[in-house]
C-alpha cells in the first residue's frame, strides 16, 4: 500500500455510496467535493514529505487536515457524525503511518484538534 493508492481509498467514496444509495442526507455534492479537496491536499503534502520523513511537518498537515474539518462540519450544519468520525480519524492516521510518521498504535493522532 503506497500514499498513492489512498486516492481511491478516501472515504469520501463511502459516504458518497451512503449519499446514493441509502439517500443519506448528510451528504451533498458540494460537502463531498470539498472533503475530498482537503483529503487531496492533505496526502500531496503527506508525499511531498515522505522522503524527508519530517514528522513535524507531518503532524502540521495532520493538524491543517483536522482544522479543515472543523471548519467544513460546523460551516455545514455539523455532516460528521459517529461513522464518519472514525472513517475519516482512520485514513488521516493511515496516511501519515504510511508516509512514515512513528505513531503509538493506540495513539489518536487527531483528537489535539479534533471538534467532530
Amino acid at each position: 500500500m503506497t500514499l498513492q493508492n489512498l486516492f481511491h481509498q478516501k472515504p469520501t467514496k463511502l459516504w458518497n455510496e451512503r449519499m446514493i444509495e441509502g439517500g443519506d442526507e448528510l451528504f451533498t455534492e458540494e460537502r463531498l467535493l470539498k472533503s475530498d479537496q482537503a483529503l487531496d491536499t492533505y496526502l500531496h503534502q503527506l508525499i511531498a514529505l515522505q522522503e524527508t520523513q519530517d514528522s513535524e511537518r507531518m503532524m502540521k498537515a495532520v493538524e491543517e487536515v483536522v482544522v479543515a474539518f472543523n471548519e467544513m462540519n460546523e460551516a455545514n450544519g455539523y455532516f460528521i457524525e459517529t461513522m464518519e468520525r472514525e472513517e475519516l480519524a482512520d485514513f488521516i492516521d493511515k496516511a501519515a503511518r504510511l508516509a512514515g510518521l512513528d505513531i503509538h498504535e493506540d495513539e489518536d493522532i487527531t483528537e489535539e484538534w479534533r471538534e467532530w
